[in-house]
């Protein structure tokens, strides 16, 4: 245990594979939805107040919002073929489409809002379908700013909500926020394994007991609810009217949509990061699973006609704050969710919590999803350029959220889309980025089959490949016993399975702050190589297995491997230091 968290390693109680107790099921479910169920509703309340719509369509947006979070964060636990993560994900409307979906309602009503939320589906369900193209915009430096932008840019939000509390009860809502605060990190900080788990449920409870004491708790929204129903207003439909409306917000939809995909790429990454005792690497089999997911659950908002769904960060600092990070979890929040679109009461009981209860739970969690941002940038070391990407994305994008940098030229620019600190800073990270790769070195490149027959073919394109960088015969040894481990690897990773078609191998190597870098771009294996060089620290020698001593050979060549598997691409990046010693030719 101690060694673990010396490593840094998350404090994991349960595994997204593993069973806990009905109980601890029920409560980190529940959890999630207390957490969850704010934004679900405040997210579409906001956009039809500020549109003008009716109470109508409000009952009705509430409920398919509600209704449908809960079918996607099922979809995300499942793992259903190519659709889920297999992990613990909420989903719930997303703040970022508040802006465009106001505009979409002035302009056309809810037709064209549904109209247009079904088309922008498309999006994340063809960069699902193409992950492995977009795998240089996976960075752990756009990941990691962008996830340090969404509580940069929420918690202004959520701090205004303080507000709410009646002028003559000025000092009751400080008092309940940072009692439900003291109770939430008091019990998450000295209390032991079991109690922890229930630190965010026994804060927001001890808190809402605290405001209904002050006169916070609306009780007269509960008893007003009925206890079963459906919502007053009927399924608004989809429109047909393809004209110049349409036209002229689709492009804002289809970046929106994009940004989602980015932020749910960036959470299936987060919480793979958090859900496993021991580190592994990422499964981008699973982000794609889980950006598909993503675009189904635009595709279900579209047609419901309501803003749309995508992943919330909600999961990954529940899982850090609780050490659950069982996908049963998942099942059961989804469940609640699907349970509570029918019961109006309960949603009302939910709604009525005290503003400063729900402040002091999202700062807590949304303090955490900062840190993890962090955490995602300086992982694999920090340098002058990564250190430029962040900095600049994450304040550009603050600057931008709170009307800093040329409000009057970027309300007019895209319809206001780069007031979101989230979409701003997305773009600029990205811009900055592809900026870089650009400007990159060109890539040598040879595509041979993926057979040992070609191992001859690859010594001699590196053979070449360290002759222009200047590099002599100890750094073409190195090279040569790095792409013949890695390749017979690759090759081993196909042993037991069902002959297929021949697959093609693409090798690139270049030259990067003076190591060469390979890349070996095949399709998917079953096993990550990257997971099992990180176990062989823990296997001792006398029994290793036969793969695994090509694998320790690779672990002591190369000074980093990096393993990207996706379902139709698997992507193994080797880094090769140049020798120190002087006489390097010789």
């Amino acid at each position: 245990m101690s060694n673990r968290h010396e490593q840094g390693a998350p404090d994991v109680h349960y595994e997204p594979d593993e069973s806990p107790p009905a109980l601890v099921s029920l409560g980190s479910g529940l959890q999630l939805v207390v957490l969850g169920i704010t934004s679900i509703i405040f997210i579409p309340t906001i956009v039809i107040r500020a549109s003008g719509g009716t109470d109508a369509y409000l009952s009705w947006a509430v409920f398919g919002a509600v209704a449908v979070s809960g079918i996607c964060t099922a979809l995300q636990a499942l793992r259903l073929s190519r659709v889920g993560a297999g992990y613990l994900l909420f989903m719930g409307p997303a703040g970022a489409y508040i802006g465009v979906c106001v505009s979409a309602l002035i302009e056309g009503g809810p037709a064209l809002l549904a109209t247009l939320v079904v088309a922008s589906s498309l999006v994340p369900i063809v960069i699902s379908m193409r992950l492995a193209l977009f795998r240089r915009l996976l960075t752990p430096t756009i990941v990691g700013t962008v996830n340090m932008l969404i509580p940069a840019t929420v918690l202004p939000v959520v701090f205004s909500r303080l507000a709410d509390a009646p002028h003559d009860m000025a000092l009751s809502a400080p008092l309940t926020a940072v009692a439900t605060g003291l109770v939430i990190g008091g019990i998450s900080l000295k209390a032991g394994a079991t109690l922890r788990l229930w630190a965010p449920l026994i804060g927001v409870i001890a808190g809402s007991v605290l405001g209904g004491s002050l006169g916070l708790y609306d009780l007269d929204l509960v008893a007003r609810a009925p206890w079963i129903g459906l919502p007053q207003g009927n399924w608004p439909g989809i429109g047909l009217d393809l004209g110049p409306a349409f036209v002229g917000l689709l492009p804002a939809f289809a970046f929106v949509a994009l940004i989602g995909a980015i932020q749910t790429i960036t959470g299936a990454v987060a919480i793979q990061r958090v859900s496993w005792r021991r580190p592994r690497a990422v499964d981008y089999r699973a982000v794609e699973g889980a950006v598909t997911a993503d675009g189904i659950g635009k595709l279900l908002s579209g047609i419901t006609g309501i803003v749309p769904t995508q992943t919330i960060g909600v999961s990954v600092p529940t899982v850090e704050l609780t050490g659950v990070a069982a996908r049963r979890v998942g099942i059961v929040a989804a469940g609640v969710l699907i349970v509570l679109a029918f019961l109006p009461k309960a949603l009302a009981m939910i709604l009525a919590i005290p503003s400063p209860v729900v402040v002091a739970y999202l700062t807590v969690v949304l303090a955490l999803t900062f840190v993890r941002g962090m955490t995602e940038v300086v992982q694999d070391g920090i340098d002058h350029r990564k250190a430029l990407i962040a900095g600049v994305a994450f304040w550009v994008g603050v600057g931008c959220q709170n009307d800093l940098l040329f409000p009057e030229i970027l309300a007019e620019l895209g319809g206001g889309l780069l007031g979101n600190g989230i979409t701003a800073g997305g773009i600029m990270a990205i811009l900055m980025t592809l900026f870089l790769e650009v400007t990159a070195p060109r890539r040598s490149r040879i595509e041979v089959e993926l057979d040992l027959s070609v191992l001859p073919k690859i010594r001699a394109f590196l053979n070449a490949f360290a002759s222009r960088n200047g590099w002599g015969a100890k750094m073409v040894d190195r090279l040569d016993a790095a792409s013949e481990e890695t390749l017979l690897t690759l090759i081993g990773q196909d042993e037991g399975r069902e002959k297929r078609e021949q697959r093609r191998l693409l090798v690139k190597a270049h030259k990067e702050s003076g190591d060469a870098v390979l890349e070996f771009i095949a399709a998917v294996g079953e096993e990550n190589v990257q997971d099992r060089i990180g176990l062989l620290t823990d296997r001792p020698d006398d029994v290793l297995m036969e793969r695994e001593v090509s694998l320790r050979l690779l672990r002591h060549i190369a000074s980093s491997v990096r393993h990207q598997q996706f379902h139709d691409t698997d992507i193994v990046t080797v880094q090769v230091k140049v020798p120190e010693t002087g006489d390097e030719n010789r």
